[in-house]
This record gives C-alpha cells, sequence and structure tokens, in this order.
C-alpha cells in the first residue's frame, strides 16, 4: 500500500506496499533497515520523529515503537532520551542478522563485504575440515567419497552439482562437531546463495576445478590428516571464490 500523504521536505518516500502487511512492525522495520543501509539516514543522524514516522508509513505509534526497538536489537540505532533515535555506524550493526546482512550485500558494489564473508566461512570450514579428519566416523568419509564421485559426474549439471556442493560442505560441518561455527557458515550462506554475485556464472570448467578441491579435501580427511585437511579446504575457498569473482587479477582481500 502506498500512503497517499506527503513526505516532509528532505524525508524518504514512503515504501511501496502493494498489499498492507501482516506484521506491520516488521515491515516498517525492513524498509527503515534498508533506508539507513543505503545511507539515507547517515550514521550520527536521528531517524524522523515518532509522528513522521507514523504519518510515512501510515501505522500507529505502537507499530513504530516496536520496529525502533528491533532497529536497535539489530544495532543499527540507540534510543536516546531528549535526542530521539540516532543511527549508529556500520562497526556497531549485528552483521549476522538476515536483513542487515541482506541490505548490506545489496549495497556492495565492491564486493568488500562478501570477501569479508569468504573469509569468515574460510577460517570456520578450514577449523571444522581439521577437526573433521580427526573426529569423522567410517561411514561419513564413505559419505564424502561418494559425494565427491558423484559430483564428477554432474559438472555439466550445475544446479545439481551445487546441492552435492552444499552436501558435502555440510556433511564435513557437521562431522566436527561445532555446532556453532556450522550454524554461523549456514546463516551466512543463506544469505548469498542465489545471488549471482556471489555463485558465479555455472560453468563445466568451474565444477571441474571446484570438484578437484573437494577431492583434496576428501582425502586429507580419509587420510587423518588434520593440517592437510585445514589447508585443503583453506584453498579451496580461496581459489573458487578468486575465479567466481572475477579472475586472479582481481584485487580480493583474503590474505592469511
Amino acid at each position: 500500500m502506498t500512503t497517499s500523504q506527503e513526505s516532509p521536505p528532505g524525508a524518504a518516500p514512503p515504501p511501496a506496499w502493494v498489499r498492507r502487511p501482516a506484521n506491520l512492525a516488521r515491515a516498517v522495520t525492513a524498509e527503515l533497515v534498508e533506508r539507513i543501509v543505503r545511507g539515507v539516514h547517515p550514521p550520527g543522524t536521528p531517524l524522523p520523529a515518532e509522528p513522521a514516522l507514523c504519518d510515512a508509513f501510515s501505522v500507529s505509534r505502537t507499530v513504530v515503537r516496536e520496529a525502533l526497538k528491533i532497529l536497535q536489537e539489530k544495532g543499527l540505532v540507540q534510543i536516546r532520551q531528549g535526542s530521539g533515535t540516532i543511527v549508529t555506524p556500520p562497526t556497531m550493526w549485528d552483521m549476522l542478522d538476515e536483513h542487515v546482512l541482506a541490505a548490506t550485500i545489496a549495497e556492495d558494489e565492491g564486493l568488500s563485504i562478501l570477501d569479508d564473508l569468504v573469509v569468515t566461512r574460510r577460517v570456520l570450514e578450514s577449523d571444522m575440515a581439521n577437526l573433521a579428519a580427526r573426529l569423522a566416523e567410517p561411514a561419513t568419509v564413505v559419505r564424502l567419497r561418494a559425494l565427491v564421485d558423484r559430483m564428477d559426474e554432474l559438472v555439466d549439471d550445475h544446479v545439481t552439482y551445487a546441492k552435492h556442493d552444499l552436501a558435502f560442505h555440510d556433511t564435513i560441518m557437521q562431522a566436527s562437531g561445532n555446532r556453532i561455527a556450522r550454524g554461523v557458515v549456514r546463516a551466512l550462506e543463506s544469505q548469498v546463495i542465489n545471488t549471482a554475485r556471489y555463485m558465479g556464472q555455472p560453468q563445466r570448467a568451474l565444477c571441474v576445478a571446484s570438484n578437484l578441491g573437494h577431492r583434496r579435501i576428501y582425502e586429507r580427511i580419509a587420510a587423518r590428516d588434520p593440517g592437510g585437511a585445514a589447508e585443503a579446504m583453506f584453498t579451496h575457498i580461496t581459489d573458487a571464490w578468486i575465479v567466481r569473482r572475477g579472475g586472479p587479477d582481481e584485487p580480493v582481500r583474503l590474505e592469511r
């Protein structure tokens, strides 16, 4: 629904809701998250006062206050008595929050956030590969071998290949026993798994190269070589991202 009321001078336009959302507070929150990340409301500046937000979104003060509380929980604002609701600097934002991360990635023209995501994933998955080499049950090793062999047969079917790719990595993460690290990686990847800028162009050669990395990881885990498994995972994630990102000549902040 688009409100017919005019916005105050300098204010962002009202959201173009096709139909009134079922949860108004979360809809207002999502819109304000995007506006803050886009810089419509820069860090250090106050959000519009409650009455202005009520008018802009055609909602009650109760809805606005709930939305502001959620924004504060996400680290995007601080509610100060007498000063209003102040937008915080990006260093205070909860980057594991799905709305904050999604909005930040959408505005990340230079891919720096995706670089950070890959570095974080690489650190965690390398450690989990190390643990998997120590802890994996024989049945898990057999499953990893089966997934690698199957992916060799799927290099011309990038959609099915991608599903097996995810299963391979998740099998290793589960074998590590580190539920928190696995949860972080899964939360991060859930925001980018369908994003072309992260996944790259589906090509047979990329699938072939990717599965060579998978096979090295599997071999090191099967050999009970924790250091080798960690190094193989580190190299695999680094090389795969450099190719998907645009090639080895692109500046990528992936140093050790």
